[in-house]
This record gives C-alpha cells, structure tokens and sequence, in this order.
C-alpha cells in the first residue's frame, strides 16, 4: 500500500474517502418514470430531424442516405434492447461506462465513458450552430450571442433542479412533435418521387438517380443518419434519478426509439419529397427551407415550424447537457476525472459537471461548422457502441446467471449485430472528414492517458460502479473458495 492507496490488478482505491464525498455527490432520487425517460430518450434526438441530417444528401444522396439511415436505424434499435438489459441490471449514472465497467474494467470502463463524454460535449455544440441559423432566418441575426445565451439559460435552468429540467424537456419535445408534425401534414400533398433524385449523378461508382455519388456515397452518409439517433443511449444516465430504473429503463428506451423511428422514415421521405434534395442538402435549417422550396417562397407554415422547431433544437441541446453532466459526474465521483467535477449543490445538481465542459462546448460552437462538430460527435458515439455492445456480449457470456429484469431480443446475436454497424460507422467517420476523426483520436488518447499515467491508481471504491465491481470480486472469491473446500472434502472422504 502506497498513500492511503489500495491496488489490486494495476488500479489503486484511495482509502481516505470518508462519509461526507459521497454525501457531497448525491443526485435526487425518484425524479423520473419511464414516461419522462422515453420523453428525455426522444428529447435527446429531436433536434436531428430538424437540421444535421440533410447534410448526409450531400455525401450520399437521397438513395444513399436512406440506405444508411436504415442500417442506423438496425444499428440503433438492436443496441436500444442491448442496453434496455444491462441499464436494468446495472443503474447507475453512468449508464455506458457502468456496464463496461463491470463488463472490461476500469480501462474499459473509463475508455467507454470518455468516448461517451466526447460525444454529449460536443453535440450541444453541433446544436447551438443550428440554434443559431433558425433564431437569424427569424429575426435576422444570430452567431455567438445566441450561443452563449442558450447555454447560459439551459445550464442555469438544470442547475436549479432535475425534476424541473426533465419536466421542461418533456414539455419542449412535446411542442416540437407537434412541428414535425405540420411538416410531414404540409409536404405531404407536394410529395413527388422525381424530387428525391434531383441530384445529378456523378463519375463515382454505382453511381445513379438513385445514389448519385456511387456505393461510396452510402457510407459517407453513415454520419448524418446517425442524427437521426444520435445520443437516444443517454437515457440510462438519468438510472440513479428513476423511480424503479430496473423496470422503467427499458419501457423508457424503446419507447423513446419507437418514436424516433417513425419520425426519421416520415422526415427523409416527405421532406426531400416535396423540395427536392437538392434544395436542403447544405441548409443549416433544412425545414423551413423546404417548405419555402416546396411551396414557392416563404408562408405560415415555413415560419410555424421555424419558430416552434426552435423547441426541438432547445430539447436536444437542453437533454445532451443533462447527460454531459452526469457522465461527467459518474467519471469524477469514481475518480477517473478529478473529483472537483462531481460535487453536487443543495438541489441535488452536479453544477461543476454542467458548466466546466458547457464552457468548452461553447467555445467549439464558436467555429460555426455544424458539420464539422457533428462528425466529431459522432466519433466518440461510435466508439462508444462499439464498445457497450462488445461488454453485453461479456456480460452475457461471463455471467449469464446475473439477475437480469429485463432480457434482449435474440441475445448476443442483437447486439453483434449493434457491433458490426457500429464498427462500420466508426470507419465512416474518417472517410467523411480525416481532420475531424484524427483529431478526436488525439483527444481521446490524451484522455487515456491520464488515466494509465494518474487517475488509474486515485480511484474511489466506494463509488456504485467500483462497488459492483468489488461485490463480483468477492462473490468469484467466495465461489472460488467454496470449490476448493468441496474439492479437499471429496478429496478425504476418497
């Protein structure tokens, strides 16, 4: 032992953690039923039916973007019921990094959460960019101002407490349906096949009406369908804050999915339908200029949805930095990122956790690049995928007589499935923007780094995910010892 340090297997438990740290890191209890999560679940998304996928008809065109949004879609519900199993048998904050955590250690633990974190900081971001070109096509500025004051204004409101954000979220996602709604409603009547392939063909090839820019377009539009998706895995982050998490995590998450699915179909078909694909494949508010493409210039319903489909830009960007901040919070309460990061004021709130990396995304949004900020998002997503579905596949595997509450359709066939989809999207990330995927490779190594070289050997034992950890310790020690002793009896009485 070495400062107050316990080691086992390369890891050191700081012992000198008393009755307040943890006590200074309590979330409030019972704020959430799988209604509020399936809401949050949808809450997470909503934005990406708004802005962010239309730039996939860019990379793919609309043949290539819908085949991709279908393999995402495959990816995503059969990783929804992988993760409807392990958050019902696991729920901690620290959804992802929790099961792989139990699953592959506390490298494999902090490698998950950190790919997690990477994701949640820099989707707001991605957001805000958004945020800001549907506020200047309303009133004719946007740009830093309105970044800043929508991250201001969201941390601040899930500062002063988890029941209210969540409820609020619920209301805002509510209001945002509604606009998607009057979309589909609006384009439907405009509908015409010959305007999802208005994209001329190029060289590449395959290439067609149908995939203008060849095979290749459909994985270099794997990204922008994954926005149709993305972050829909952050609902076990809110496990430690449900009233029943091993019965209302899994109702929560496919719930959510249920609804995403039919969303992302109705949006991919009638909106490129109506306008053309062309019309809205670079647009930072592909809907409203949809509209306006369809029906010949701006009318009601072009500004009903610009200024109510500010609500589903305001969900996402709200619901990500809940689940930044707990992430943040469940890493550092477990000492993987310093510790400071996870105190929690009187309401129950991990203030740190919501303003230090709201801070850094605020500073990303600066560069305007939407595209950009989505690609390095989804990087750390699929990093992470890849990793949950190979700790299910373990878990299934290692300890299959884990009391389980909820079980996965198909088992570790669903969620190799998750794997291989997510290991091609992984790829799919460096083929659509190097600068973007290395970058973020040398953000993640340095994160790693810390952790081999520091936080590895500071940990905190008393943190719920180390304590899943020490309790399968000591039940394989025990069942060890018991084997032996029922060895060294057969043994005398031959």
């Amino acid at each position: 032992m070495d400062g107050g340090n316990r080691s086992a297997r390369g890891v050191g438990y700081d012992e000198n953690v008393g009755d307040d740290y943890l006590e200074k890191r309590q979330l409030k209890r019972g704020a959430a039923g799988w209604v509020l999560l399936a809401g949050l679940g949808v809450a997470y998304v909503i934005s990406g039916d708004f802005a962010g996928w239309n730039f996939g008809l860019a990379e793919g065109g609309w043949g290539g973007l819908f085949i991709a949004t279908i393999l995402m879609a495959l990816m995503y519900t059969a990783m929804v019921f992988s993760l409807a199993e392990m958050s019902s048998m696991i729920p901690t904050a620290g959804g992802g990094y929790g099961f792989a955590r139990r699953a592959m250690g506390p490298l494999g633990g902090f490698a998950t959460g950190t790919a997690i974190l990477i994701e949640y900081a820099i989707a707001p971001a991605a957001i805000a960019t958004f945020i800001g070109a549907y506020v200047e096509s309303l009133i004719g500025f946007g740009g830093p101002i309105v970044f800043l004051l929508a991250y201001a204004v969201f941390i601040g409101i899930h500062i002063y407490g988890v029941g209210e954000a969540l409820k609020l979220t619920f209301a805002i996602t509510a209001v945002a349906a509604v606009a998607l709604v009057a979309f589909i409603i609006g384009m439907v009547p405009l509908f015409s096949v010959s305007n999802l392939f208005d994209i001329a063909p190029t060289g590449a090839a395959g290439a067609s009406s149908f995939l203008p820019f060849g095979y290749f377009g459909i994985w270099a539009a794997l990204p922008y369908a994954i926005w149709f998706f993305l972050a829909i895995e952050g609902v076990p982050l809110a496990a430690e804050e449900t009233r029943n998490p091993e019965r209302d995590m899994p109702r929560g998450l496919i719930g959510g999915m249920s609804v995403l699915l039919v969303f992302a179909a109705l949006i991919l078909v009638f909106g490129p339908g109506a306008s053309g694909s062309s019309a809205i494949q670079e647009s930072g508010n592909p809907l409203v200029e949809a509209v306006a493409a369809a029906y010949g210039g701006s009318n009601f319903l072009s500004g009903f949805i610009n200024i109510v489909g500010l609500a589903g830009l305001i969900a996402s960007f709200f619901s990500i930095i809940f689940a930044y901040s707990r992430q943040t919070f469940a890493l550092s309460r477990a000492g993987y990122l310093p510790r400071v990061l996870s105190l929690t004021g009187s309401r129950r709130t991990p203030f740190v956790a919501l303003i230090v990396p709201g801070i850094i995304g605020f500073l990303l949004s600066l560069t305007n690049d939407g595209a950009l900020l989505i690609n390095i998002a989804v990087f750390g997503a699929t990093v992470s995928y890849a990793l949950m579905m190979i700790s299910h596949i373990i878990l299934r595997r290692r300890e299959p007589d884990l009391e389980r509450p909820y079980r996965t359709p198909g088992g570790t066939f669903t969620s190799g499935v998750a794997l291989v989809l997510a290991v091609l999207a992984v790829v799919a990330t460096f083929i659509v923007d190097p600068r973007a995927a290395l970058f973020m490779v040398g953000v993640y190594v340095l994160f790693l780094l810390y952790f081999l070289l520091y936080s590895r050997r500071h940990l905190v034992g008393r943190a719920p995910e180390e304590e899943f950890a020490a309790i399968q310790a000591a039940e394989s020690e025990l069942a060890g010892s018991n084997a032996e002793a029922s060895t060294a009896k057969t043994g005398r009485k031959v």
